[in-house]
């Protein structure tokens, strides 16, 4: 769908602006995923990247708004037309945002969870999920740029495996009846919940390079 909206409206200067706000969201989204595993795993502390972390999120934030008030100004300058994608391009947007604030919300894990993770049979699959999940931004961030719906199917195929084992291992903590932490298991649990809904929206915007509006809000998860 994004290859139709970007034809209908590359001319419309206003329209082309947004998609370029997109995928800087999409661009500081990955940034900040990455910064808060580290912070997660302990290898950067997180006084080294909150600042920078939290200004990210920011210039999210105004990206969304700057999105939207070019989708009103372009509907405001020719009502009644691609009306429909114009939403999709909001609807997107607000996928990112919801992005920004998952990878803020795992950065805030690591930074008041310090005790380690020491339960392998949750550490090592929460490593894999992650590392997919860097995949799953890269193939994201080339179907919108580049209109590359073959990186679009790849994203939701993988995003689907993501959260079938995420749900698979949220339902094995509650029935886990070895010995664990209190506080190693909530941490668990909050990675798994964050990453689940990560890949969800990220699918959501694949979604947008490859299906209809209509199929969108069908991958994302809140």
């Amino acid at each position: 769908m994004f290859r139709q909206i970007y034809n209908a409206l590359a001319s419309r200067t206003t329209v082309d602006k947004a998609f370029l706000d997109l995928t800087e969201m999409l661009d500081h989204c990955a940034w900040m995923f990455v910064r808060a595993n580290e912070v997660v795993h302990s290898t950067v502390p997180p006084e080294e990247v909150r600042d920078a972390i939290y200004a990210r999120d920011r210039a999210i934030n105004e990206l969304e708004r700057s999105i939207r008030r070019k989708v009103v100004r372009y509907l405001t300058v020719h009502p009644g037309y691609d009306v429909a994608v114009c939403l999709a391009l909001w609807n997107v947007a607000k996928d990112a945002e919801r992005i920004g604030d998952y990878c803020k919300n795992l950065f805030e894990v690591g930074e008041f969870y310090t005790e380690g993770f020491r339960v392998a049979k949750y550490r090592d699959p929460l490593g894999d999920v992650a590392r997919q999940i860097g995949d799953m931004f890269s193939m994201v961030s080339k179907g919108c740029r580049d209109f590359d719906e073959a990186q679009a199917n790849q994203a939701l195929a993988l995003g689907r495996g993501i959260r079938h084992e995420c749900d698979s291992l949220i339902q094995e903590l509650f029935q886990d009846e070895a010995h664990m932490e209190l506080h190693e298991a909530i941490a668990y649990s909050l990675l798994l919940r964050y990453y689940k809904r990560v890949s969800g929206h990220l699918a959501n915007i694949a979604t947008a390079v490859v299906g209809s509006l209509e199929d969108m809000d069908f991958e994302a998860v809140d």
